[in-house]
Formats: C-alpha cells, sequence, structure tokens
C-alpha cells in the first residue's frame, strides 16, 4: 500500500537506505511543471483530499453540464 507523507521544510528525517535509494531514483524521473506546481503545495493537496473524501462518501453535488447551472447553484448556496 502507498503512503503518502509530507516532510515540514527544515525537518530532519530518518529514512532507511533502501527507500531512500528508491525515493531518489523516483524523484528524479518526476517533473514538475512551474506552471502545474500549485497542485502540490500542502494546501491545496488539503483541498484534493477532502474533495476525494466528499466524493467517496457521495456529499457533492450532482454533476453539471452547462455552466450557466452551475454558476446558478453556486449563487444559490
Amino acid at each position: 500500500m502507498n503512503k503518502i507523507i509530507t516532510i515540514p521544510k527544515g525537518k530532519f528525517v530518518l529514512i532507511p537506505h533502501e527507500e531512500f535509494e528508491a525515493f531518489s531514483r523516483w524523484r528524479k524521473s518526476v517533473r514538475v511543471n512551474l506552471d502545474e506546481q500549485w497542485f502540490w503545495f500542502p494546501e491545496w493537496q488539503k483541498k484534493e483530499a477532502e474533495a476525494d473524501e466528499a466524493i467517496k462518501r457521495k456529499k457533492m453535488s450532482r454533476r453539471f453540464t452547462k455552466h450557466n447551472a452551475l454558476v446558478a447553484s453556486l449563487k444559490r448556496k
């Protein structure tokens, strides 16, 4: 099972050697475009997790096919 962790800036973390090597290889292979880096900020990831949880619990509104229906729904809230 995959786990997601966030390491606060300036903190030290002890990672076993094998896991560190695997992480280092992965990190070198992943490229994040500067115009997409906002997605990886902790604040945005928190919102993504909340949205995933809402979807899982079916606590979301219906799907909108027209933008004016979406805007009207948002104005009612």
